[in-house]
């Protein structure tokens, strides 16, 4: 346990931004599972899901949770996904 009062806070603010940082996590992770779903039962309605995924990337970009390119890098395998889907159909 922290000894000193600024010690102190800096778990409190550490613990804040960890409940914060696991919401972002399961909306990312959520909605990719989910987009790799409808792309295998080959729903039609893919579209909505990716715009989920891509405002999920960006916005944990926006909030420094990861790294710009990370989250570019993320989208071009996504989109790598949908057109082999795509070609399938």
């Amino acid at each position: 346990m922290p000894n000193t009062s600024s010690a102190k806070k800096a778990l409190r603010v550490s613990r804040r931004k960890q409940k914060v940082n696991k919401v972002k996590q399961y909306k990312i992770k959520n909605s990719l599972k989910e987009l790799r779903r409808a792309i295998s039962n080959g729903a039609k309605d893919y579209k909505e899901v990716l715009s989920k995924v891509y405002s999920a990337l960006d916005k944990a970009v926006k909030n420094n949770y990861i790294p710009k390119k990370r989250a570019d890098r993320k989208k071009s395998r996504i989109m790598k996904m949908v057109a082999k889907a795509e070609d399938k159909k």
